[in-house]
């Protein structure tokens, strides 16, 4: 093997050790955008929660991202409407809007797949 192959070869194997340090510690990767402290972004925040806790079951990891406090974080993620759910991970990238009351539609349009569970 010559050097040059080495040299990429150690750069490779550097960049995949340093992928593997920096993925998810769950399974899943949620981010939750609301508006503010409303009565509807709490009842998102309370909705997203019992689904981590239990369907995901410490599978996943969720991020509260306030639009109002945070606008650049909901300019980079697109993000038009409130309250929007996002799974991040695995890829692709699904996206929910509305209040999360239906945890059917939860299921699909996130495309979460729980052990034990049957998908509708």
């Amino acid at each position: 093997m010559n050097a040059m192959a080495t040299k990429n070869n150690s750069h490779a194997t550097k960049a995949f050790e340093r992928a593997l340090a920096t993925r998810p510690t769950g399974k899943y990767v949620l981010r939750l955008y609301v508006a503010g402290a409303t009565d509807r972004s709490r009842q998102a925040i309370l909705r997203a929660l019992q689904l981590c806790e239990t369907e995901l079951k410490g599978n996943v990891k969720l991020e509260v991202i306030d639009v109002y406090q945070q606008p650049i974080l909901a300019r980079d993620g697109q993000i038009v409407a409130t309250p929007t759910l996002v799974r991040e991970f695995p890829r692709p990238v699904r996206r929910l809007i509305g209040n999360l009351s239906n945890t059917a539609g939860l299921f699909v349009g996130l495309d979460l797949d729980t052990k034990g569970k049957t998908r509708l």
